[in-house]
């Protein structure tokens, strides 16, 4: 089977939206406060917090605030996102990586919290995630997470697929994929799921969203070069279809939160 993204593609695509990613990220920021609120607060106040895909490191003075981390180490795969990060979001523990989820730079058993809000998505092989997960977490510590499941943005996925073959919207892992993987190197504390809806007044307003985020479609079923006017046109007039009677276009992300334990 070959991969929905490269790894150089996503770094660029993040790297590139560093600047405009928290004028638009207020989904990101409630899925993230939302994953906050599900760490046990047994977690070592003094021990090492690893903030996974840290992105522009809103929620690293957060975790500093509540927990008082010896070491906070922020790793993200986009150098862009990292230097944003280290500039705005800088705390007095506060340790940058730039590397990948499933090649973690760090030692083993280093860790007692990992905090990843919505970025392990853009992890294709779980096995190597988890597995490192699993190597670089202390006994009894844990990894929470949130990340996003295969019915997000469902709206976007179906009035493309009226328009052409191509794929214009990222994929992700089933619940089951997820539990079935995770079961195999963590024990499991809870995985959730919830959805988010975004309400928009156009399509290009979610499409504009998603440009700056970084998030538009990096998969590699994506059509190359430039969307003709008439396709554009079809593919809006095929979103009308999901205008609700409030006058509103709807955008749904589904959201699994996860709480996994190593042992």
């Amino acid at each position: 089977m070959s991969a929905q993204f490269t790894k150089p593609d996503i770094a660029e695509s993040f790297s590139r939206a560093a600047g405009s990613y928290d004028s638009v990220a207020e989904l990101q920021r409630r899925v993230g406060f939302n994953l906050l609120d599900r760490i046990d607060t047994e977690v070592n106040p003094s021990g090492v917090i690893l903030d996974l895909g840290c992105g522009t490191g809103f929620f690293g003075p957060e975790l500093h605030q509540r927990y008082g981390p010896h070491m906070l180490l922020s790793l993200d795969l986009a150098e862009g996102m990292l230097n944003y990060a280290r500039e705005h979001r800088a705390t007095a523990a506060s340790q940058w990586l730039c590397g990948d989820a499933e090649s973690l730079p760090l030692t083993d058993s280093s860790v007692d919290l990992i905090f990843s809000s919505l970025a392990i998505q853009w992890c294709e092989n779980l096995p190597a995630l988890f597995g490192e997960v699993a190597r670089v977490l202390k006994p009894g510590g844990q990894f929470l997470f949130a990340t996003l499941g295969p019915e997000t943005l469902h709206e976007l996925r179906s009035a493309w697929s009226a328009v052409d073959n191509y794929q214009h919207v990222n994929r992700f892992i089933s619940l089951s994929t997820l539990k079935k993987e995770a079961g195999s190197h963590l024990m499991p504390g809870s995985l959730e799921q919830e959805y988010e809806v975004l309400r928009y007044q156009q399509v290009r307003e979610l499409t504009h969203e998603l440009k700056g985020l970084g998030a538009h479609n990096i998969s590699a079923g994506r059509q190359s070069g430039l969307t003709g006017k008439a396709r554009m046109m079809a593919f809006k007039e095929a979103y009308e279809a999901f205008r609700t009677e409030d006058g509103i276009l709807p955008a749904t992300y589904q959201v699994f939160y996860g709480k996994l334990i190593k042992e």
